[in-house]
């Protein structure tokens, strides 16, 4: 696909800055821009403790309802650490 944008002022700046910085050209800072982006756009549908779901219920609690309840016991748990209220 071919691309043709105005780019003015902090953005222009933002692009020398990168492709100097760089090394690379244009398209290619470009390209590197769009990749990131859609990386955090797509990483934006994943619930927010997906990375803590490998250690959930590895060790035992005591307790029974630790996979069922893992998301309102880490905010009630890290709303006592900061003194606060979960919800």
């Amino acid at each position: 696909m071919r691309v043709n944008a105005r780019l003015d002022g902090e953005y222009q700046q933002q692009i020398e800055y990168l492709t100097h910085s760089t090394g690379m050209g244009v398209s290619d800072v470009l390209r590197a821009s769009v990749a990131h982006y859609y990386a955090h756009v797509r990483g934006a549908d994943k619930p927010r403790l997906a990375h803590l779901r490998a250690a959930i219920g590895k060790h035992g609690s005591g307790r029974s309802d630790v996979s069922a309840n893992a998301k309102e016991l880490f905010g009630t748990g890290l709303a006592a650490k900061r003194g606060g209220t979960s919800r």
